[in-house]
């Protein structure tokens, strides 16, 4: 392996480790859920290896504990996933050195800390294949790993919210998404997005407040830029 490509994977794995961390916990508790809910250890390593969205299995296999219709649930894990399409759009403008069919293996390990990861690594150079691959799939090998162990072994965690378990991710978005924080219409976009979840949530209900407080947030990044582009050209002139 060559000195750049050495560099590239020693980067993903420095980086890609301490999120191992706070997610592997919600891996866990999800083998576990989804056996308490009558999965077999394999089903529940199967759905996790095919679905892999850690929220989208949780609420799914929620819904089907409650005798949920079938189209309901499938419209929860829609819901909850469409952030994934603006995702892709996001990263896909990152991917020209990505044959076609690498770009699909692309997007089938795009989840939130890899699109996090990929974007910040982006904004400073290229983003590389040997970078991407390497970050995306040893988060996808260590949620596969922590799922079944969580459906091995998951009955002995009595109580997941004891250990705090259910705050640590949330917190790593948080410092995630302030990684970003330096770009132009950061805090309109970003306070848009929170103030239109929180309004969604609170009147529709979980899920819908991910998907539409995301596409609150394109919608003023979408309307604002160009006037700020329009002023930075002229400041130039």
């Amino acid at each position: 392996m060559s000195e750049p490509a050495r560099s590239e994977s020693g980067a993903a794995l420095r980086q890609v480790f301490p999120v191992l961390l706070a997610v592997m916990p919600f891996g866990i508790v999800y083998g576990a859920i989804a056996v308490g809910s009558g999965l077999t250890v394999l089903q529940a390593l199967g759905f996790s290896v095919l679905v892999y969205a850690g929220a989208s299995q949780l609420a799914a296999l929620q819904l089907l504990g409650l005798g949920a219709p079938l189209w309901s649930v499938l419209l929860t894990v829609f819901a909850l996933n469409f952030r994934h399409v603006l995702y892709s759009a996001s990263i896909g403008r990152h991917l020209g050195r990505f044959s076609p069919l690498q770009k699909a293996a692309a997007f089938s390990v795009l989840v939130d800390p890899t699109f996090g990861a990929a974007e910040v690594r982006a904004s400073d150079q290229p983003l590389t294949k040997r970078y991407y691959f390497t970050y995306g799939l040893i988060l996808y090998v260590g949620w596969q790993l922590a799922s079944l162990i969580g459906a091995a072994f998951g009955s002995l965690i009595e109580d997941p919210k004891a250990f705090g378990l259910d705050f640590v991710l949330p917190v790593y978005f948080l410092a995630l998404v302030m990684t970003f924080r330096r770009r132009g219409q950061f805090y309109p976009v970003a306070l848009t997005s929170l103030f239109v979840s929180m309004l969604v949530y609170l009147t529709v209900g979980p899920p819908w407040h991910v998907s539409v407080g995301g596409l609150a947030g394109i919608a003023v990044a979408a309307l604002t830029s160009p006037a700020t582009e329009s002023v930075e050209g002229a400041g130039r002139g």
